[in-house]
């Protein structure tokens, strides 16, 4: 079972999900799955947020924790980052660069 150290970074994250990913047989899912996979996460994020803020949902619907569909989307992004070897601690610090000098208005 792979570990994370104390305090990780993206890279350390994106390491561990690489390492789940063989330990569980995920390894030979394609962009394309991740992709399709991350969306059902998503929805799964939204129905826990409409839930959270008392909007009408289905009472048969499972449900889980918002901070649960948060981290299972994370995982895939990272999964995703992954197989197209983009470093998310370089590509976050990079977009931010790019929003610090867009303009935001409201």
């Amino acid at each position: 079972m792979p570990t994370l150290k104390e305090n990780p970074s993206l890279a350390n994250y994106q390491q561990y999900v690489a390492e789940l990913e063989q330990e569980r047989d995920f390894k030979d899912q394609t962009v394309l799955d991740k992709c399709l996979l991350l969306g059902e996460e998503v929805g799964e994020l939204f129905k826990a947020v409409r839930k959270k803020e008392g909007l009408n949902i289905d009472p048969n619907s499972d449900t889980t924790l918002i901070s649960h569909e948060l981290v299972d989307i994370f995982i895939f992004l990272c999964a995703i980052a992954n197989r197209y070897d983009i470093n998310l601690d370089d590509a976050f610090l990079n977009k931010e660069e790019i929003n610090k000098n867009r303009s935001w208005v409201k």
